[in-house]
């Protein structure tokens, strides 16, 4: 876009300056001193040149446009060249402050003003026949254009506020579509999920344990996945922002997690310094997540290793570290899983995707924090996220 716009000024600035050397064209163009004109000469020629060819830029440098032209123009006048056609520049230039100039148009406008008040005094002392209605009537002239290059930027701005708003309204009404679709999909086959569970315990014979326990903790996953898929529906929709905060997980619910993982089979140590202080909510949010992407891939990749989960506060950030050993030899390892829990644990693994470490550091970079992710020299992995406790855009 801006190569082609600069390509039409270019043309424009050549077509003036070749206009202005023709003298059929001297009748067009701006007359202000009524001095008897001098012999061409050239540097009546570098004064065409200088009214024309600086509107290449009129785009990028208005300013800057218009002081070049501005000053060339003054300079014919107050020489008594003869008029040229390039000195139509003048007003191009003009318009053009009045459309792109973004900093500083009360500085353009008082500098434009003392220049052409500076001009007609310099004219009046060289004998100039004008008067002084007729420099104030060009004054006039120059101020309208101005305008309608004011008014042109005001309606550019106007335009992309149009689009923008109406991307917006067309982004809040696709995530409405999710929301309801999370809603309808989601939400009942989860909610589904947990009644089957909680009825199945009932169902298991005694002495079994173990598969009442298993199911426990799919009922407290599931209703955890309810809550959290309404926080999400809130974010979606964008309405209810107190609610949604409300809803939303935070480092105090870090021991739900490990107890989840727990009963899931997997040994997890908590070790947390606090006491835990009140931390903005996106911050909750990231360390929380850090927490659970940490656990779910130590049940995914490595069942029944030691795990230890480290929260530590600090003034400036909350550090979370999850690492994870490996999978013992001997019998420190609980029984081993059987078929179809191994295949609903690879098939979790296909539908994760390895997705969750890319998205996990994304989150933490947006407020300014760190994540890395590796194996450590004796075999263990270890996930690691340092979150500042005031996330950008926020002061203390």
């Amino acid at each position: 876009m801006w190569g082609l716009a600069t390509v039409r000024d270019g043309a424009l600035a050549v077509t003036l300056a070749v206009l202005g050397l023709v003298p059929t064209f001297g009748a067009i163009g701006v007359e202000l001193s009524d001095l008897p004109h001098r012999p061409a000469d050239a540097l009546a020629g570098v004064l065409v040149l200088a009214q024309s060819l600086p509107l290449a830029a009129r785009r990028r440098w208005p300013a800057a446009c218009l002081a070049l032209v501005g000053a060339a123009v003054a300079a014919d006048e107050l020489l008594a060249y003869p008029t040229t056609f390039a000195s139509i520049g003048l007003y191009v230039a003009i318009y053009s402050a009045g459309a792109y100039v973004e900093r500083g148009r009360r500085a353009v406008v008082a500098g434009a003003a003392a220049g052409y008040v500076t001009l007609a005094v310099a004219l009046t002392v060289a004998g100039s026949p004008s008067r002084p209605v007729d420099l104030l009537a060009f004054f006039v002239v120059l101020t309208v254009v101005w305008l309608v290059g004011s008014a042109v930027r005001r309606w550019r701005a106007d335009a992309t506020e149009r689009q923008v708003l109406a991307a917006d309204a067309a982004t809040a009404r696709e995530r409405a579509r999710i929301a309801r679709e999370l809603h309808d999909v989601v939400t009942h086959h989860v909610t589904a999920m947990v009644v089957q569970a909680d009825a199945t315990q009932f169902l298991v014979p005694d002495g079994s344990d173990r598969a009442v326990d298993g199911l426990a903790a799919i009922s407290s996953t599931g209703r955890r996945a309810l809550t959290e898929l309404r926080y999400l529906l809130g974010v979606l929709e964008a309405t209810g922002e107190a609610h949604v905060a409300a809803l939303a997980p935070t480092l105090g619910q870090v021991s739900d997690l490990v107890a989840d993982a727990r009963r899931a089979g997997q040994p997890v140590d908590l070790v947390d310094d606090g006491p835990h202080r009140t931390l903005p909510d996106a911050v909750e949010l990231a360390a929380y997540r850090v927490v659970q992407e940490g656990l779910t891939n130590a049940l995914r990749h490595a069942p029944g290793a030691p795990t230890t989960v480290d929260v530590r506060y600090a003034a400036a950030h909350v550090e979370v570290v999850v690492t994870t050993g490996s999978v013992p030899a001997g019998g420190g390892a609980p029984a081993a899983p059987d078929a179809r829990l191994q295949s609903a644990r690879s098939t979790a693994g296909c539908v994760a995707g390895g997705r969750g470490l890319v998205g996990l550091r994304e989150r933490v970079r947006l407020l300014d924090g760190e994540l890395d992710a590796g194996f450590l020299p004796d075999g263990r992995f270890r996930l690691r996220a340092l979150v500042p406790t005031t996330p950008p855009g926020r002061t203390t």
